[in-house]
């Protein structure tokens, strides 16, 4: 071993290089007799345990499936094959109802009658006579019961979110909104008042009136206030090509209303469909005819109506048919007339209720300022004013804004009024 050297600083600040041996020996620091023998074992136990879990499967799938070491293939293949798609059939009988040895008479149709018996996954109290059920195709033993055959497109026709609409935002209908609170809403809330007196509820509602006047508007007020189903039916969707279509369409559509707790059906801009009877010698109108004709036989006909309540739009009340009329079918007429100063001045109000405007605007002024106009013409005046507004780049809406939105609006677009036109009709 070299003697040791004198303390030198110049020796700590350039120490010399590190050879071989002295690598050598660093490369045997921390290391024990087994430790490469130990980290191959490691390795080993990682990569067996990785396979496992490839196999097995850690954790079941998102899918809900079993994990793949339990699928059996195989056997599900031939489990699906075995398994025969189920035959659309009608039960149309019942011998010996309520007693074990029970039979169904079975119509499949353009096969045959059948008198069968139930499946192992069918209760006796799951099937009525009448209703469609599935049965298999080698013994036609019932299997399942089907939910009654109903039109997508009528289906599609339940309101299922609640309009945004209530009856703050209906202006100057204060007489219309009680009397359609009072066929709609009270039968539902309080059905006892009716039961005491021994009185029928009203059924059914038209309203009728001048274009802009509300009338949907209120039918949206109130599908947002009871819990009721809503059906919104346009009266030129129940006009079909095929004969006999638009009256199945009201049929389904009624039968879908009965399945229900209780039912409000709309009718929007019935003289579509509501016209009065005529001969037009070519037989053109006598589809829409039939059409009508299905609704007066569902509001009275030998079926019960149920609870259900009917409300009818329509601005040509005069052009619909007498029987479509009568009470009993419609009980109320409810006329949306023209709004009153007072209801003008509402309406104003509640156009503005969310506009920018300056305070102290006249809006008694602005409606003295449109006589004869409807909502949507007072709803029109708020939109033009809000577009004078920004055409001059101002944050809010003034007076002066207002102003000329009521000129050009009321007195510019008076020869597009649908009001003086209805006046002549009634």
């Amino acid at each position: 071993m070299a003697p040791e050297a004198d303390h030198d600083p110049e020796n700590e600040k350039n120490p010399p290089p590190l050879d071989e041996d002295d690598i050598a020996l660093l490369k045997t620091y921390g290391l024990g007799p087994y430790s490469e023998s130990i980290k191959k074992v490691d390795k080993e136990i990682k990569g067996l345990a990785k396979k496992v879990n490839d196999l097995c499967g850690i954790k079941e799938s998102d899918t809900g499936l079993a994990v793949p070491s339990q699928w059996d293939l195989t056997a599900d293949k031939q489990m699906m094959q075995e398994e025969q798609p189920l035959q659309v059939a009608r039960c149309t009988k019942i011998i010996n109802p309520n007693t074990d040895d029970a039979k169904y008479v079975i119509n499949v149709k353009q096969i045959a009658k059948f008198v069968v018996g139930l499946g192992d996954k069918v209760s006796p109290t799951d099937i009525e006579e009448g209703m469609r059920v599935g049965v298999d195709r080698t013994k036609y033993q019932i299997q399942i019961p089907l939910p009654p055959k109903i039109d997508p497109s009528v289906t599609m026709m339940t309101v299922e979110e609640k309009p945004d609409v209530t009856y703050n935002d209906v202006g100057g209908c204060k007489e219309q909104i009680e009397k359609m609170r009072e066929v709609v809403e009270l039968p539902m809330l309080h059905p006892e008042k009716f039961v005491k007196l021994g009185i029928d509820p009203p059924k059914g509602v038209l309203c009728y009136g001048p274009p802009g006047t509300g009338k949907t508007l209120l039918a949206r007020a109130v599908a947002n206030r009871t819990d009721a189903c809503f059906i919104r039916v346009i009266g030129s969707e129940l006009v079909q090509k095929y004969v006999g279509e638009g009256a199945r369409m009201v049929r389904e559509l009624f039968q879908m209303a009965r399945s229900k707790k209780a039912c409000i059906v709309f009718f929007d801009e019935v003289d579509a469909i509501g016209g009065a009877r005529f001969d037009d010698g070519v037989g053109g109108d006598n589809e829409v005819q039939r059409t009508m004709l299905e609704i007066v036989n569902q509001l009275d006909g030998f079926d019960a109506r149920g609870n259900i309540k009917v409300l009818m739009a329509t601005n040509r009340p005069d052009t619909l048919d007498p029987a479509l009329l009568r009470p009993g079918r419609l009980d109320r007429k409810v006329e949306f007339g023209l709004p009153d100063l007072e209801s003008r001045t509402q309406i104003f109000k509640i156009h503005t209720r969310t506009m920018n405007c300056e305070r102290d605007i006249r809006f008694e002024l602005l409606a003295r300022l449109c006589p004869n106009s409807t909502g949507a013409d007072i709803r029109s005046v708020c939109t033009e004013a809000g577009m004078y507004a920004i055409r001059a780049r101002r944050k809010t809406v003034t007076e002066k804004d207002f102003l000329d939105a009521v000129n050009k609006v009321i007195k510019g677009y008076q020869k597009f009024s649908a009001t003086p036109k209805y006046m002549v009709y009634n």
